[in-house]
């Protein structure tokens, strides 16, 4: 399938930072499609029609590793549905409310990093990630999500970026410590995961801790 993304990339665009505490998305500029990591071998690159079939050979070959967290899982039964579902994220990446990018390892597809959604009144964005279970262990996932989190901050103007993490996923919440996120608190049953509610802890990092971390 030939890819629209070179057209998508022109359009993509975020807000700018305000200028004199004004608050304006009316002013754009082009976001990053493609980033590099601290890992010269893995880099993100926002997600491409082309990238349906290995995405979903990657969700299909880790379905009972994924499925414990992710509630979407059930929904994506074949590369079709995965196709569906880049469709979407391009064009909510065109109007600047959502990023998703594609996790590559020497060229191969081994997971997604995001931002599921973007507030740009109060320039907030809360982030989601994947890893194949393969490549679990071996860092790449906390140098795609410090990737992205300078992204937000650099380059989308963010002031806030958050982790909303269920209580039980131990993996996940390492992350968002090593990166330096703060625990603000428990969201009691606040996700539906297939068969039953989980509680999810929220962690935050705000421009300002960012920059003094880093």
């Amino acid at each position: 399938m030939k890819s629209s993304s070179p057209k998508i990339f022109r359009k993509v665009a975020t807000l700018r930072k305000p200028r004199s505490g004004a608050r304006s998305d009316s002013e754009l500029r082009p976001v990053t499609p493609e980033i590099e990591t601290e890992m010269p071998s893995l880099i993100l690159r926002l997600l491409r029609e082309e990238d349906a079939e290995e995405l979903f050979l990657r969700n299909d070959q880790n379905r009972d590793h994924l499925r414990q967290w992710m509630p979407w899982l059930d929904e994506t039964k074949s590369a079709s549905d995965t196709l569906n579902f880049i469709r979407r994220s391009l064009e909510s990446a065109t109007a600047g409310t959502q990023y998703h990018y594609a996790l590559l390892l020497d060229g191969g597809l081994v997971g997604v990093v995001a931002f599921n959604s973007i507030e740009k009144l109060n320039h907030c964005a809360t982030m989601g990630y994947w890893l194949a279970k393969s490549q679990m262990g071996r860092g790449y996932m906390t140098a795609a999500v410090k990737a992205l989190i300078d992204e937000g901050f650099q380059q989308l103007a963010l002031n806030r970026i958050q982790a909303r993490v269920a209580t039980g996923n131990y993996q996940s919440q390492a992350v968002c410590e090593r990166l330096g996120l703060k625990k603000e608190g428990v969201l009691r049953q606040a996700e539906w995961l297939y068969d039953h509610y989980v509680d999810l802890t929220m962690n935050s990092v705000l421009r300002t801790e960012w920059k003094e971390q880093t």
